[in-house]
């Protein structure tokens, strides 16, 4: 575990690095993240009666979502362990006296957590300060502001379990760009992406909480707005880890798997 451990600081260490691409993007999400607010903000004044959920819970929802983005965004892949497939660099990664799963899955990890602490301060920061019910507010007490960051740590998990289940598919496709296409495609409809889920129809909604992309943004952005009440988070936190548990067992099988059935020719 320990070797696990320090690879995943020097990842960490490695990704707080690139803090011009940081600012970059934080600009990016600010205003798009203004841009959503604005538009809700058109339909709830026009009918407020029929939004699904509160404007000052959505509006936390949507800072939230561009303060985590690099959290649980799938489009975020990371090539290069894809590559390493491609070209039988992967053998350089099966000399290390660790296992390649355990190993992808810290990186994914540290990668994600870095380029989230450079962007989250400033746009929360900036949120906070737009007048309510638009900017961000805190619209819960200690305990479930506890289970917010439980929950989000467990989103991390899933997410990171899900990308690693796609890296492990290479081993098995010619050419994994169409299932990383759909994959991302469903993520942004049935994690909540596009719209949040209380915004679907019911029976997609009810398919979409159900699915792993419901357990990953959906879950902690609900908790922290207020959206899911207390006696449900346990609930809906159970399936995270479920969720969890699976795509981890899953995404390890299936490495195993490709790593049994490769060979690499060259010297």
């Amino acid at each position: 575990m320990r070797k696990y451990i320090s690879f995943f600081r020097m990842r960490l260490m490695a990704g707080l690095q690139y803090r011009a691409a940081a600012l970059a993007g934080l600009s990016t999400q600010l205003v798009w993240g203004a841009m959503e607010v604005l538009l809700y903000r058109a339909f709830w004044l026009e009918h407020p009666e029929r939004f699904p959920m509160g404007m000052e819970a959505l509006a936390a929802y949507i800072w939230l979502q561009q303060a985590f983005l690099t959290l649980f965004s799938l489009w975020s892949w990371e090539f290069e362990l894809i590559n390493s497939v491609k070209t039988g660099d992967v053998a350089y990664e099966l000399t290390r006296p660790a296992d390649l799963y355990g190993m992808w899955m810290a990186r994914s990890l540290a990668v994600r957590l870095s380029r989230a602490l450079l962007r989250m301060v400033p746009v929360i920061l900036a949120a906070v300060c737009i007048p309510a019910p638009y900017g961000l507010r805190l619209h819960t007490g200690p305990a479930v502001f506890l289970l917010f960051l439980l929950s989000a740590l467990l989103m991390l998990v899933v997410v990171c379990a899900y990308t690693l289940l796609i890296y492990a598919l290479t081993f098995h496709l010619t050419d994994p760009n169409g299932i990383m296409v759909l994959s991302v495609a469903a993520a942004d409809l049935l994690g909540g992406g596009v719209v949040p889920l209380p915004f679907l129809p019911d029976g997609l909604r009810q398919i979409a909480s159900l699915s792993p992309f419901g357990s990953m943004q959906n879950v902690p952005l609900r908790i922290f707005s207020g959206d899911i009440p207390l006696p449900e988070i346990p609930a809906v936190m159970g399936l995270q880890v479920f969720w969890s548990a699976v795509l981890i067992l899953a995404g390890y099988l299936l490495t195993r798997s490709g790593l049994r059935r490769t060979v690499i020719a060259g010297g």
